[in-house]
């Protein structure tokens, strides 16, 4: 059996760990870092590059690059290249894929089973789009959690003492806070509140913003219509972002960012901290309202909070510790790293739910987890309202029924759609299925008697069935979802990623047997240039052919892309290494 992984898919940066000797263990990638930039780029070549790799050569192919893809995840957004589309998911998956095989090359074995964490503000197409993602990555993901929750996991191991903590998630692109009740083997939360469109990006952007426009201030150029120049500015307000957290001042420094009309034109801009929270106090304080949003559906004071974590690297900013500070009245805790704390939680539910008995798990039985949905569930009725079915903090796993029935007489059929979100109109929710009854018998208004159920799951993914009171007989329910990927496309996605993969492999190859090429061929020119005189007529001219044939399959065949071409040039290698032997052997002695 494969080994179990926890994986905290980040906006900005993701990482994983496993549970090793009742120890949970982040493990690096392959570059040997601990965490993998969620970053996926394609190169003109066709070639897929995630991580580091993509990073490094954003700037050169801006257009080709995509970050940031969970803010899409459960969207209709595409991004396209070369003619094709892909899904959210199918880029996550990508990066999924990454991490997958980075940790089989550290653990040494396979890699089968994964516990994927979200924020706890993902609504259900967010939580499905995810789990796909995983499943095109070859991943079977044993449960989604959100990522308070496995952060206060990682902290109630090491902390048993019975307690209420805030949770106070501050990512790449999202934000949550989660008041959660650390008890003897349990872990309850007690209420989440967030917001999906706020995080570090943002502050990155005011900063790129500031430079950008003492850029054009200074030499008049606009370098906002240049897609590598804006690459360039992001990656230097990114980087000045982090200095500030621990300096008072920093310098952008960029050279030859464009072109004037008197030659190259240089970007040198000094940012201080006070101009940096200046230009960014506005999004540290819309983490106020769901701070105290989840505070009053939790039912406590801050002053009734044991502590207060910070999770994710943007809770570095000082005055974001500041503002915490501000609201609750406490230091926040310092005893949990930001960046790694949600995997760490993770492996640790991962290798509970595959029966790991590594002593990890209290005496006597599993830690359990008691997690909550992030929105309330309704179901548009006539005048477009939305009626609250299931209330926001409810605990998971939910079963709900409610009888329905219908509004005109005569309907064969009923379309429910199901919302979620806490406004009290229809329209202002986000609709995530249609429910389609059908084959009702007809009869007058109000009379036939629908019993739907919804059914979430301890990943908070909500499924539905139905049945006609009247007749006992169980109906099914069509779910339609155009943002939601399909099970053949999904099937569709996991062949193209496994092809890729085979593609990727030979490509690997390809470029380790032309390096081996290239040594033979210089070994084989210093062995005749050393040894050529010692060998009789007919063995330099096998050589020379050889030689020649390898150089001209090294020139035909490009990269080696194809399995075909990496096998005609490891042939030659072998029938070059074979008839150089005994002039190398010969240069040797």
């Amino acid at each position: 059996m494969g080994a179990t992984i926890g994986i905290d898919l980040g906006t900005t940066n993701s990482c994983m760990a496993t549970v090793e000797g009742g120890k949970t263990v982040v493990i690096p990638n392959a570059e040997g870092e601990r965490t993998t930039p969620s970053v996926v780029a394609f190169s003109k070549e066709g070639e897929r590059l995630v991580g580091n790799v993509a990073c490094r050569q954003a700037a050169m192919n801006a257009g080709r690059t995509f970050a940031s893809v969970k803010r899409h995840m459960g969207t209709d957004w595409r991004a396209t290249v070369d003619g094709k589309k892909f899904t959210p998911q199918e880029l996550s998956a990508m990066i999924l894929r990454k991490m997958r095989q980075d940790a089989e090359a550290y653990l040494g074995t396979s890699v089968t089973d994964a516990v994927v964490t979200v924020p706890a503000y993902f609504n259900d197409m967010q939580r499905q789009a995810t789990k796909d993602a995983g499943r095109i990555a070859g991943l079977h993901v044993l449960r989604i959690i959100n990522e308070p929750t496995a952060a206060a996991l990682a902290y109630g191991l090491d902390n048993g003492t019975p307690q209420k903590v805030m949770v106070y998630d501050l990512g790449g692109g999202t934000f949550d806070v989660s008041i959660i009740e650390i008890g003897e083997g349990v872990i309850e939360v007690l209420a989440t509140a967030g917001d999906n469109h706020l995080g570090g990006d943002d502050f990155d952007e005011r900063v790129a913003d500031y430079l950008v426009q003492e850029f054009k201030r200074a030499t008049g150029v606009d370098v906002r219509h240049d897609p590598a120049a804006l690459q360039r500015v992001r990656e230097a307000a990114r980087e000045a972002k982090k200095d500030l957290s621990a300096l008072a001042s920093t310098r952008a420094n960029l050279p030859f960012l464009a072109q004037g009309a008197a030659g190259p034109l240089h970007l040198d801009v000094e940012v201080t901290r006070s101009a940096f929270e200046n230009m960014t106090c506005d999004l540290v304080e819309r983490t106020t309202g769901p701070v105290q949003q989840a505070l009053m559906d939790a039912g406590i004071a801050a002053s009734e909070l044991g502590q207060v974590l910070l999770v994710g690297g943007s809770t570095r900013m000082p005055a974001v510790q500041a503002h915490v500070r501000a609201l609750t009245g406490k230091d926040p805790s310092s005893s949990i790293n930001p960046d790694e704390c949600v995997a760490s939680g993770a492996a640790v539910q991962g290798s509970t739910l595959s029966n790991a008995s590594m002593g990890i798990v209290p005496v006597g039985g599993d830690i359990l987890l008691l997690d909550v949905i992030p929105l309330s569930l309704s179901i548009e009725t006539v005048g477009g309202v939305a009626t609250r079915l299931i209330e926001r903090n409810t605990t998971l796993p939910v079963h709900y029924s409610q009888v329905f029935s219908t509004a005109a007489a005569f309907q064969t059929s009923v379309e429910v759609r199901v919302l979620q979100g806490e406004r009290p109109m229809a329209k202002d929710n986000k609709t995530i299925g249609t429910f389609r009854l059908k084959g009702i018998k007809r009869a007058p208004a109000g009379v036939p008697q629908i019993e739907v159920t919804f059914d979430i799951d301890a990943n908070g993914i909500l499924t539905v069935s139905a049945k006609d009171l009247d007749t006992g007989k169980e109906q099914s329910i069509t779910i339609t979802d155009t943002e939601r990927m399909s099970d053949d496309e999904i099937e569709a996605a996991m062949r193209d990623a496994e092809q890729y993969a085979a593609q990727d492999q030979v490509r690997r190859d390809g470029l380790a047997v032309r390096e081996e090429a290239q040594r033979l061929l210089g070994e084989v020119g210093r062995a005749l240039g050393t040894a050529g005189k010692h060998l009789d007529k007919e063995e330099k001219k096998a050589i020379k052919n050889d030689e020649a044939a390898l150089r001209k399959l090294l020139a035909k065949r490009g990269d080696a892309a194809a399995a075909e071409d990496v096998a005609a040039l490891r042939a030659a290698v072998e029938q070059l290494e074979q008839s150089s032997a005994r002039a190398r052997k010969l240069a040797d002695s």
